[in-house]
């Protein structure tokens, strides 16, 4: 093996970024470098291997079919580099389980339930990270993401945890108790709305496609300030069941009209190749996928009730 025939690892940290964002500026963002100082690396690692590994147009830029495949080798690549170096410099790191997660599943998900696997590995000192920033597993010092998103993410180990869906839930005390019995109802009601939970896949599923995306009021960028404005009664909000099951367990909210609208996103547990082999994250792997299961039981056994639904979580 010559490794005199490797590229310079900048440039190849460049190219990595820019082909997974398909963009100069931002890689450049993330890498805190400016613009040419990308696009100057990978035109000197494209005329280094002889090929081009972007197609330009304008100023946007897209993998060629060559460009495609270099750069989930590299990434791959890359990951195993980042894991050696984790080994190396591991000491009391070994004892130490970094898991990044999305806010709001934190707060409503994770959080709650953690108890559980801090007293089944005291052992381990947790870490959890809550961001809306997606974890590169090649820079963040990471054990574990839980993913939001499609499942694709290259070159690394994923495992599926949780579907999501999307339903109307209220405050039992919303209008005094008097709660919509039929989706109908809901065209003289007031309806919480955000950016990332739209009404019209629900309306749909409800058989009421005529209905118009709600437009007025407050709109919630984040899901928990969407469910917590739900909690307090200030309308009926379509709700992530992730989020919302603890609440309508404690009688916070009840869930109406039992219609579900699919989210076209999951949650998955992902991480790398080697961190997957150390004991703690497969510990919390296991603790976590046992977590998902009792929670889709919990799901099931829950109906549109007008009361609330204790139940154990």
């Amino acid at each position: 093996m010559d490794l005199r025939q490797l590229p310079a690892l900048n440039a190849l940290r460049a190219f990595e970024a820019a082909a997974r964002h398909e963009s100069f500026s931002r890689a450049a963002d993330e890498l805190f470098v400016t613009h040419g100082a990308v696009s100057h690396q990978i035109r000197a690692l494209e005329a280094d291997l002889g090929v081009a590994l972007f197609v330009r147009n304008g100023k946007r830029v897209r993998l060629s079919d060559v460009g495609r495949l270099y750069a989930t080798d590299v990434r791959t690549a890359l990951i195993a580099l980042v894991d050696a170096t984790r080994q190396v410099r591991s000491g009391d790191r070994d004892r130490r389980l970094v898991v990044s997660t999305l806010s709001s599943f934190s707060a409503r998900w994770l959080t709650p339930r953690i108890g559980g696997f801090i007293e089944r590995h005291p052992q381990i000192d947790l870490e959890l990270l809550s961001t809306f920033v997606l974890t590169d597993f090649t820079r963040d010092d990471v054990d574990v993401a839980i993913r939001f998103g499609s499942g694709k993410y290259p070159g690394l180990y994923v495992e599926k945890l949780l579907d999501e869906v999307f339903f109307p839930a209220c405050s039992p005390d919303f209008r005094g108790g008097a709660l919509p019995r039929t989706p109908a109802e809901l065209a003289t009601l007031p309806l919480l709305r955000s950016n990332d939970e739209l009404w019209a896949p629900w309306f749909e599923a409800a058989g009421i496609a005529d209905f118009a995306e709600p437009k007025r009021g407050i709109s919630y960028e984040d899901s928990s300030n969407l469910l917590q404005a739900t909690i307090a009664g200030q309308g009926i909000g379509l709700v992530r069941r992730t989020l919302a099951m603890q609440e309508i367990a404690a009688g916070r909210i009840v869930r109406l009209f039992n219609i579900d609208a699919p989210s076209p996103w999951t949650y998955f547990f992902v991480c790398t190749p080697g961190s997957l082999a150390t004991q703690r994250v497969q510990d919390f792997r296991v603790w976590i996928v046992d977590e998902a299961t009792r929670f889709k039981q919990l799901y099931d056994s829950t109906p549109d009730a007008k009361k609330p639904v204790i139940a154990p979580l």
